[in-house]
């Protein structure tokens, strides 16, 4: 017998399975703390530091993941993929923690992939003595690892906001972080600049992130003192370019930090099949052991500064960072500007360079506290000696002292344990005035203890000790964003008179006028014929009305060159169309002047303008493009207003001026009765006046609408010139 379903409020389920989850995520896995560093981070460098990696040789990188699974039990793999991104040799932070040997890959490669672990070789940086510095004098908390055989520490007691000197990123469950890097030097001085003056103006001494790809920062000041203020907001990063004149190529050698070599030659080559970059004759990875290099040959006569304004708009060669500074600030995420993340970090510190002073303290007042029982014993050292020597058992030695010299037993013990040849003067005289030398240590201890500017002016100069140390020129260059040139898509087009041809089966020919004087007959397709050719510019939109009620939009210069000898573009797949969809009529445009005539079967007429047509975005396809109650006969272009003539398949003929035909705005209207049609009869065609072979319009005028039309009259020959 089946047992019937347990059932469970879905509140209960989340809060007891899937809220305990999402919380470990954020607190012990995806977010940094103020100290910089996520759990993973902390783990390994700390386990690095207890191998004594901090000084000495190498050793191998399985080695040192081995030992970090005591504390991180996560995985061989994930423990070697945190160390990687730690590395001086993969780059991807602007001060290394560790220092490596072998290969590890490279910040700016999505493809170089690095050794495993048993081959290359690591030990921590010499930087990370300002990381690990004073840690052993209880700066910082501890707690047991996972298995309680070992203690970890909660934070690091860095000397410098490490947070912000180092890229970060990291999804937890309902919210990411992402912080990017700042110069070391900018950074303390900007710390120093707060601690000194809480309400100061970082943006003087910290004016932008650095990056260790380096590149060019395109600066927007409201944009990066919103950033400094909330820790939310966006800025774009630049390549670095040179143009070789007598090679006539462009090398890149340094990227935006956020995207990769691959990412960017992939989408080069995208764009070149695309037709959208014509003056790029090849491109080359040259990539090697002095660095990233990326190499374009351009075409003669192609401007290198315009094609590279073209490139920074369409390729990731100009990409941007967002800012998400989400830190964990006593075990609770907080977004925090630039401000709260130092004002943060500042108070960390102060606390633990408080514990260290109480650390120092109290262990010099231990130490005090037993030359001051030494000093007793030393000032009538027959005494202790005869004490000594009187005392028949072991054991008794220490309590005879203290009842001796009036000592307690710590005093005690460490007089006991003073070597025979230490009682001399000399000995004597050093240690007692090592007591005086305590005590006015301690006392100046316990004076910067008592004062908050003095532990402010440590820091400070701790800082300012770290700059000498490790200050590095910035790597990523600010510019101004007013100052480069913006990218302008009309700039850049090769703009020719031309003229382009529809034909019956869906090719599409567009031909340079110069080239057409030279051409021969046109070639097409076996039983194709041309229905449509018109002239314009190559910086023109063109528009294809298909017989699905819909408009496909582009740009001529899109559209290769044809030769006349050539069959032409397939509009489908140039468009993307329906395979059973077919282009009815086309027109070229600049300025969307103009209107569309749309005639269908009952005999009704639409005005559309042209401008209905035009859209802000670059949407590829409109639907609704003309009515669909009946079926369209004929469209035609007119740039003012001028004579059509209508022809039904009676045989009647009708010319209408598209004036006394009402315009509509809407593209899907269904028109107005124009031509007035007998049961059974339809409108077969409709076309321009000067293309009818009429040679008397107004025996067919219409005067008012609808009208019934007449039939031919004389000489007249209703047949269709389409030129």
């Amino acid at each position: 017998m089946n047992n019937p379903p347990i059932l469970q409020n879905i509140t209960d389920t989340l809060e007891e399975n899937y809220m305990p989850y999402a919380m470990s995520v954020i607190i012990s896995r995806a977010i940094p703390e103020i100290d910089g560093f996520k759990p993973s981070h902390r783990k390994l460098l700390y386990t690095m530091y207890k191998m004594g990696l901090l000084s000495g040789n190498r050793t191998k990188s399985a080695n040192v993941v081995g030992q970090t699974m005591k504390l991180n039990p996560h995985g061989d793999m994930a423990i070697y993929e945190t160390m990687v991104r730690l590395t001086r040799g993969n780059g991807a932070l602007l001060q290394p923690l560790v220092d490596s040997k072998g290969n590890f890959g490279k910040q700016y490669s999505r493809d170089m992939a690095y050794a495993a672990a048993r081959y290359t070789e690591v030990k921590l940086d010499a930087f990370c003595r300002e990381v690990f510095g004073d840690i052993d004098k209880d700066t910082v908390d501890f707690v047991d690892n996972y298995d309680g055989t070992l203690k970890e520490p909660t934070l690091l007691p860095v000397s410098l906001p490490t947070i912000l000197l180092n890229a970060n990123q990291g999804i937890a469950v309902g919210m990411a972080s992402n912080i990017c890097s700042f110069n070391l030097k900018e950074l303390c001085e900007a710390t120093i600049a707060l601690i000194k003056h809480p309400m100061a103006d970082i943006t003087e001494t910290l004016k932008a992130p650095d990056f260790p790809t380096g590149g060019m920062l395109l600066y927007d000041e409201a944009a990066m003192r919103e950033i400094y203020k909330t820790g939310r907001g966006t800025f774009r990063l630049r390549s670095k370019y040179k143009f070789d004149k007598k090679e006539n190529l462009i090398e890149i050698y340094e990227i935006p930090y956020t995207t990769t070599s691959e990412a960017i030659i992939d989408k080069l080559i995208e764009l070149i099949k695309e037709n959208k970059i014509r003056e790029i004759s090849d491109i080359r990875d040259e990539t090697d052991l002095n660095g990233l290099k990326i190499t374009l040959d351009i075409k003669r006569g192609a401007d290198p500064e315009k094609l590279m304004t073209k490139l920074f708009k369409m390729t990731p060669l100009e990409d941007s960072f967002g800012c998400n500074f989400n830190v964990l600030i006593g075990g609770a995420p907080q977004v925090l500007g630039v401000y709260g993340i130092l004002k943060a970090w500042i108070d960390f510190r102060i606390n633990c360079v408080k514990r260290k002073l109480t650390f120092d303290i109290s262990k010099k007042r231990d130490k005090l506290h037993l030359l001051l029982g030494l000093r007793e014993i030393l000032l009538d050292i027959d005494k202790a000696i005869k004490i000594v020597r009187e005392t028949e058992e072991d054991e008794m030695v220490v309590p005879n002292l203290m009842k001796g010299f009036n000592i307690d037993e710590l005093q005690a013990e460490f007089v006991a344990e003073i070597k025979l040849r230490n009682l001399n003067k000399q000995y004597i005289l050093k240690r007692t005035a090592e007591c005086d030398e305590l005590a006015e240590e301690i006392k100046r201890l316990e004076e910067i203890l008592g004062s908050e500017k003095e532990i402010k002016k440590l820091i400070i100069d701790s800082l300012k000790e770290i700059i000498k140390k490790y200050g590095a020129e910035r790597r990523t260059e600010i510019i101004e964003s007013g100052e480069i040139a913006e990218y302008k898509e009309e700039t850049f087009i090769d703009n020719y008179n031309l003229k382009y041809f529809l034909t019956k089966d869906n090719y599409f020919k567009k031909i340079s006028l110069v080239s057409l004087r030279s051409a021969g007959e046109q070639k097409l397709k076996e039983n194709d014929e041309i229905v449509l050719e018109a002239e314009s510019s190559n910086a023109s939109d063109i528009l294809f009305f298909t017989d699905k009620q819909s408009v496909y939009k582009s740009k001529l210069y899109d559209i290769p060159d044809c030769k006349a000898s050539a069959w032409g573009e397939y509009l489908p797949n140039l468009l993307g169309m329906d395979d059973d969809e077919k282009v009815v009529y086309a027109v070229a445009t600049e300025k969307y002047e103009g209107e569309m005539i749309f005639a269908f079967e009952n005999g009704k007429t639409a005005r559309v303008p042209l401008m209905a047509y035009a859209t802000k975005s670059n949407r590829k396809k409109l639907t609704n493009a003309y009515g669909s109650q009946s079926p369209l006969v004929s469209a035609l272009f007119v740039p003012q207003a001028a004579d059509i003539v209508l022809f039904a398949d009676s045989g009647k003929i009708l010319v209408v001026n598209t004036d006394i035909v009402p315009l509509k705005t809407t593209r899907s209207t269904q028109g107005v009765q124009t031509m007035r049609l007998k049961k059974g009869s339809k409108l077969s065609r409709a076309v321009l006046g000067e293309q009818s072979g009429l040679s008397d319009f107004d025996s067919y005028r219409a005067k008012a609408l609808p009208a019934g039309g007449h039939y031919p009259k004389g000489d007249d020959d209703p047949q269709i010139s389409l030129f």
